[in-house]
């Protein structure tokens, strides 16, 4: 049971089983996710499927203003909870943290021409507030990701050396909550470019450090990043978070479930979403 945005109580937790994986990540290119730490591109739909994709959000964009990082938007408009939902994707997490899967958070990453905004080498996992290691993080292409446009940059193998320390900066520049930035040395001609065709994703890990350039380009880059975590992880900073069953059944209850999506822009959406990015603050200031 879940506590719905007005209160009520809705069947929305462990009863809830989504369809079941059908195909997976091949034995190889799992075997390349545990050696680098990531896997890219992993194609989920045509350039032309995801143009509608892009229509939606900047539709939605015209009516609630910038999304970019604004926490869990599939709360609020159905195109991020279909591209959260789809089954090839949650094939491949499935195979990667096992066969129960929850959708723990997302985010739209957007920088427009010509800005100065990038991201500083880190590693998700040092400021998620989380009890283990057991996350992937999807990085959804709605538009073309290139180096000229500030595509993401993965440092391969790096999540072996396990947690490192990180300098909060707050710079101006850096699009990351805290300016957090690794504090060590990057080789950055050992560094992997990801570029994305719209319609792709990559795959990686929360130790994996990664990072990306500004926008020099005259295109806007638009990624939605998907959080994945396995049904036994915990929050382990403030008070309990939400998450959605994506994948099997959730055996431990450790999130509070959230409501299903129902419409677009629903007000009750929009208030419980708002109350969740509250919480979601305090841990990203906390952890």
């Amino acid at each position: 049971m879940s506590i719905c945005p007005d209160g009520t109580m809705s069947d929305t937790g462990a009863e809830s089983q989504p369809e079941p994986m059908t195909n997976g990540l091949t034995a190889d290119e799992r075997a390349q996710y545990a050696e680098q730490g990531f896997l890219s591109p992993v194609t989920l739909m045509s350039p032309e499927e995801m143009a509608d994709h892009r229509a939606r959000l900047e539709a939605a964009e015209a009516r609630l203003g910038p999304l970019h990082y604004k926490v869990k938007p599939y709360l609020l408009f159905s195109s991020p909870w279909e591209l959260g939902h789809h089954p090839m994707l949650l094939d491949a997490v499935a195979s990667l943290i096992g066969p129960d899967v929850l959708l723990w958070d997302s985010a739209y990453v957007i920088k427009e021409p010509h800005t100065e905004g990038r991201v500083s080498w880190h590693q998700d996992l040092t400021y998620w507030g989380l009890s283990s290691d057991a996350v992937v993080t999807a990085w959804v292409a709605i538009a073309d990701a290139t180096p000229e446009n500030g595509c993401m940059m993965m440092l391969p193998g790096s999540h072996k050396q396990g947690r490192q320390r990180h300098l909060d900066t707050h710079a101006d520049d850096n699009l990351l909550h805290r300016g957090q930035t690794l504090d060590l040395a990057i080789d950055e001609s050992q560094a992997v470019m990801t570029p994305l065709k719209a319609g792709q994703a990559s795959l990686h890990g929360g130790w994996t450090a990664h990072a990306s350039q500004p926008n020099r380009s005259d295109t806007r880059r638009i990624g939605l990043t998907l959080q994945y975590v396995a049904t036994s992880m915990r929050q382990l900073v403030g008070r309990r978070e939400t998450a959605t069953l994506v994948r099997g059944v959730d055996r431990f209850g450790h999130f509070e479930p959230e409501p299903k999506f129902d419409h677009d822009f629903d007000p009750a959406m929009s208030a419980y979403q708002a109350e969740v990015e509250r919480l979601k603050r305090e841990v990203y200031d906390t952890a």
